[in-house]
């Protein structure tokens, strides 16, 4: 396949996928290319790709070094422009040839409320320092999350803004405060080296596109300690194991001071699912959110994080919720069908409909 013809398949693709209002697409080697749809996988109609077609495809979508990166077996992520929005391209070797993933980003990037978080998230936003987690499975929009709590801290306050992503996803334009966006592979080695290097640039919030080891996770705590707000996401399943997470990155005696720190930075975490709506079309964001108050502060410190469900189901003055409780309210509300509630939480079983009597 020539690198025209390449890029008419792919447009053709990336069409459809816009028109399903699909949120990825799939290429493997001699497998028929996908889509996902609401959360589901779709076959596309059509002859499946050869290696040969997707390395041509690959190529119109990552630049020299990145595919000789990917061909090497190196996994690469990075941002492609087709002129309708950005798209995320990660590519990776898969039975002996390339695969390709694409997440189709929003072409405009939606407020907190369109995306229909929490309150309490907005008061996250007004911080001025410590440590606020996006929590969630792949896929549930994290990064979307965190891209619109910077875009309302940049449109209210005047504040210097340091992100730290791999790759940037969403480009932020200075409005109140000034954003520099930094991208792990071009402009920074490491996630932990980017977050030393962000203590010397002055900024007043750090943005970490993602923690995933234990060095990227203790600079980010010693910046929030050091008096920075610091938004960053974690792979998690609810608030409790955000927790777990962080502190069973460590072992020995370093858990101790990592308990103490999180217990002393921790504003609030937010862990988010994509439910399938009612009607069909489109997913409703549901979440699961803790505020760190005195009781979970003592809680994480004494390494009781088990009791932590206790705290936010008591706290909902505070803005806190379970996930089951916000399940039960967007049943009730004919958001969500309850087979798509149940299939998210772990704890089916307390998932209540307000006002109904099974409440």
């Amino acid at each position: 396949m020539s690198g025209a013809i390449a890029e008419v398949r792919l447009a053709d693709l990336i069409h459809t996928a816009r028109s399903r209002n699909a949120s990825d697409i799939h290429f493997s080697p001699n497998v028929d290319a996908a889509i996902r749809v609401d959360g589901g996988l779709e076959h596309i109609a059509g002859p499946s790709l050869s290696s040969h077609e997707i390395r041509a495809i690959a190529s119109t979508l990552i630049d020299g070094a990145g595919l000789a990166r990917a061909e090497a077996g190196e996994d690469v992520s990075q941002t492609w422009n087709d002129g309708d929005g950005l798209i995320r391209v990660h590519a990776f070797r898969a039975d002996g040839g390339l695969s390709l993933s694409l997440r189709l980003l929003n072409r405009t990037l939606p407020s907190l409320e369109e995306l229909r978080l929490p309150p309490v998230v907005s008061a996250f936003a007004r911080r001025s320092r410590g440590l606020v987690l996006f929590a969630g499975p792949t896929g549930s929009g994290k990064s979307t999350s965190l891209a619109a709590i910077v875009d309302r801290i940049n449109s209210t306050s005047s504040r210097r803004i340091l992100t730290i992503e791999d790759p940037i996803e969403y480009r932020h334009t200075s409005k109140r405060s000034s954003v520099v966006q930094r991208e792990i592979g071009r402009d920074a080695p490491t996630f932990e080296k980017a977050l030393v290097g962000a203590l010397r640039a002055d900024p007043d919030i750090i943005v970490v596109g993602e923690m995933r080891e234990s060095a990227t996770m203790r600079a980010a705590l010693t910046a929030a300690e050091t008096g920075h707000l610091v938004l960053a996401t974690l792979h998690t399943g609810d608030a409790v194991q955000t927790i777990d997470r962080i502190v069973d990155a460590f072992s020995g005696p370093a858990q101790a001071q990592i308990r103490a720190q999180l217990a002393q930075v921790l504003v609030g975490v937010v862990c988010q699912h994509l439910v399938r709506s009612a009607s069909g079309a489109g997913r409703r964001l549901a979440a699961e959110v803790l505020v760190a108050n005195d009781a979970a502060r003592v809680l994480i410190r004494e390494m009781r994080t088990h009791q932590l469900r206790n705290v936010i189901l008591t706290g909902r003055d505070c803005g806190m919720q379970t996930l089951e409780h916000h399940l039960g309210e967007l049943m009730a509300h004919g958001e969500i069908a309850v087979d798509a509630a149940m299939a998210v939480s772990d704890r089916s079983d307390e998932i209540r409909i307000p006002g109904s009597a099974l409440s």
